[in-house]
């Protein structure tokens, strides 16, 4: 580790100065008996020091500089920043509850500090005087934005509207805490004969034995939910199961939603936006909310025809256990395409999990992000986390350390349910590393059971890594607040989505998938059956996806008073998607990202449009070769928020995004085994 360099690593949080992990001798803050004074203080020291910098901006005299000015303002933002990256990753990962409740409490504390700043016109003039004549591009670029959010925040409105607002955005902070809480404590179960799990592979059923009455518990985390889903030949289990997985957090967060939607629309309002969704849209690359509607119906129209064939050959493998069939429940989609892969593709998704376990997988996504973008993994080992099986690594690119990472990759109680990248701390050039850590949800591999996964499992790890790699290449600039991501939030997907192509190319799966048992490499027959099997149902994806989407829109978009989630979404899912909508259960309760992108969910397929041409710039027989991975991580990953998302595309692509490559991707199935369809 470069001296010069300051690091965020789970040794070091007990140190206020945050020293390096080699010159203190202190407990972590989130050991087995957690420090929870320890922690706020870290708290409350990232947020004294903020303040002291703002304070030193505002006293500034005579012209105002970038040196003078903008480089206070961005030391405030960073130690801003890590009180709330600190606080939103122990709120999500920590053991105890007690220290959970606490981390809650200091998020909504970091967040009230960064809405006081986002509304003091003190700061606000102290940027906008900055003579930026002299200043460079990214300089410029960067004041412009943010003066751009300050407007956006409402810092040129009346004292009394300020206090309103800020107001407003207190409580929509403590509602997305505790809409995010529910959902990690919201966990449910079923009791199961062990004769239901007819169907599951060997490994499933081995972990789970029947209790002294003879049943098994299977619960609604990732790794007992989705296998039943897929394989499980009980369709009472499967529906069972489906409802608890679909009514987590309900009641409590129907309520928290809707006060959630009226405390949005109440800032949007005071604003001068007529809904959330058009205010939520103002500095992103969609522009306006009636772009998503129109994005929206964009979609629709192109998925429709592939998702109404690949729902016809759904049916027809339903008929086959149920002549009279004449309409499919959301739940059954996974189950059916299964059998579709199986009958239409001669594809059993079992065949490829001996070849999946957990730690060949990690391997080969570490192993596959060091050669794609020529970086170096070292893991530090024996470094105390909040869980014993976290894992530390550090990020060289030639030799030179320019990162770290966590990998947090397992359920347990009370941790966050599905899987993000959660940034630790903003990279700045010369002064501080990039830190982030992969929250998952994986089986858990023993002695005994080596953790075998699901193919989309490995696509959803080689997804979260797409991001924290964005994480840590755009981590090299020169300001905190352009650090990591870009600055319209609507392109951050993008990365991440680009990074599961990775998965489908058969160098990359035959370099680590090799079945744990014989250690042979699957076999390339298999990986030329799994690529045209898991084709299919791109259509009914992409319309699932839109759904979720105009969910998303169609809540944020009208007056609170006109809004019925269960309307809403039994609507948009049989508008969108070709499947009936499970009665009786209440998916908008754990579907977190409305709290999180509220109206943006459109993110996910806008950004998908996006990633699939940027994957057709690459060698598509092996993705490495060429120029274009080096290109892609100079003038797409590096920058950061450096410049617009709309200028990196342009960059990569030579031109705008266009819908070819995604259209193609889509309809790729088709193509491939065309006297299939619909037989």
């Amino acid at each position: 580790m470069h001296s010069k360099f300051r690091t965020l690593s789970v040794a070091l949080l007990l140190s206020s100065s945050l020293l390096f992990a080699q010159t203190t001798k202190q407990a972590p803050i989130w050991s087995s008996k957690p420090d929870i004074v320890a922690f706020e203080k870290i708290e409350n020291g990232h947020l004294a020091s903020a303040q002291k910098s703002l304070d030193q901006l505002i006293a500034v005299k005579g012209p105002r500089s970038v040196a003078n000015s903008l480089d206070f303002y961005d030391q405030a933002l960073e130690q801003f920043n890590s009180a709330a990256y600190l606080s939103g990753l122990m709120e999500h990962v920590h053991p105890d509850k007690a220290f959970r409740d606490k981390a809650a409490e200091m998020t909504r504390k970091a967040s009230a500090a960064l809405t006081s700043m986002a509304l003091n016109q003190d700061v606000y003039k102290a940027l906008s005087g900055i003579d930026l004549a002299k200043a460079d591009p990214v300089q410029k670029y960067y004041v412009t934005r943010q003066l751009l959010q300050f407007r956006l925040a409402g810092v040129d409105k009346d004292k009394a509207t300020r206090n309103k607002i800020k107001k407003l955005n207190d409580q929509l902070t403590e509602l997305q805490s505790k809409f995010g809480e529910n959902i990690a404590e919201g966990t449910k179960s079923v009791k199961a004969d062990p004769s239901e799990l007819a169907g599951l592979p060997e490994d499933y059923i081995a972990r789970h034995k029947p209790d002294a009455e003879g049943k098994v518990t299977i619960t609604t985390d990732y790794p007992d939910f989705l296998p039943v889903e897929k394989f499980a030949k009980s369709d009472d289990l499967r529906r069972r199961l489906a409802i608890a997985f679909a009514s987590r957090a309900y009641p409590a967060n129907k309520l928290v939603l809707m006060d959630m939607i009226t405390t949005r629309t109440e800032i949007a309002n005071t604003l001068g936006f007529p809904t959330w969704a058009d205010y939520n849209a103002a500095d992103k690359m969609i522009k306006q909310g009636g772009n998503i509607a129109n994005f929206i119906k964009e979609v629709h129209e192109s998925a429709e025809p592939i998702a109404k064939r690949e729902f016809e050959m759904l049916m027809a493998e339903k008929r086959k256990t149920d002549p009279n069939a004449k309409t499919m429940e959301t739940y059954e989609n996974s189950y059916y395409s299964e059998l579709v892969r199986r009958t239409k593709f001669d594809f059993d998704s079992t065949s490829v999990r001996p070849y999946l376990p957990y730690a060949q997988v990690k391997q080969g996504i570490l192993d596959t992000a060091q050669k794609l973008f020529q970086l170096q993994f070292k893991q530090e080992p024996n470094v105390p986390a909040w869980d014993p099986l976290v894992e530390t690594y550090d990020v060289f690119d030639h030799g030179k350390m320019i990162g770290r990472f966590y990998l947090d990759m397992h359920p347990r109680p009370g941790k966050f349910t599905h899987a993000e990248m959660v940034p630790v701390l903003d990279g700045i050039k010369g002064k501080q590393l990039p830190e982030a850590t992969l929250v998952c949800n994986f089986p858990v591999p023993t002695k005994d059971d080596p953790g075998l996964m699901e193919f989309g499992d490995v696509e959803t790890f080689f997804h979260e890594f797409g991001h924290l790699m964005h994480w840590i290449l755009a981590g090299q600039q020169p300001y905190a607040g352009i650090s990591g991501i870009t600055m319209e939030s609507d392109f951050v997907e993008a990365p991440s989505q680009m990074l599961e192509n990775w998965m489908h190319s058969a160098p990359v799966l035959t370099a680590f998938a090799k079945n744990y048992k014989t250690g042979e490499p699957i076999p390339a027959e298999l990986v030329e059956k799994l690529n045209r099997a898991q084709a299919f149902g791109r259509g009914l994806w992409v319309s699932a996806q839109d759904s979720y989407t105009a969910i998303s829109y169609d809540i944020y978009s009208r007056k609170p008073e006109n809004v019925d989630l269960d309307k809403v979404t039994k609507e948009d899912t049989e508008k969108y998607t070709p499947f009936k909508a499970l009665p009786d259960t209440y998916m908008y309760a754990s579907f977190g990202h409305l709290a999180g992108y509220s109206s943006a969910y459109y993110t996910y397929l806008w950004d998908k449009v996006i990633a699939q041409d940027f994957y057709h710039q690459f060698d598509q027989t092996n993705p490495f070769l060429g120029g274009a991975p080096m290109k892609y991580r100079k003038t797409v990953l590096e920058p950061g928020g450096s410049v617009s998302a709309n200028d990196l595309v342009k960059d990569f692509l030579g031109r705008a995004q266009n819908t070819k490559a995604f259209q193609a991707w889509m309809g790729e199935e088709f193509k491939e085994t065309g006297s299939t369809v619909g037989k």
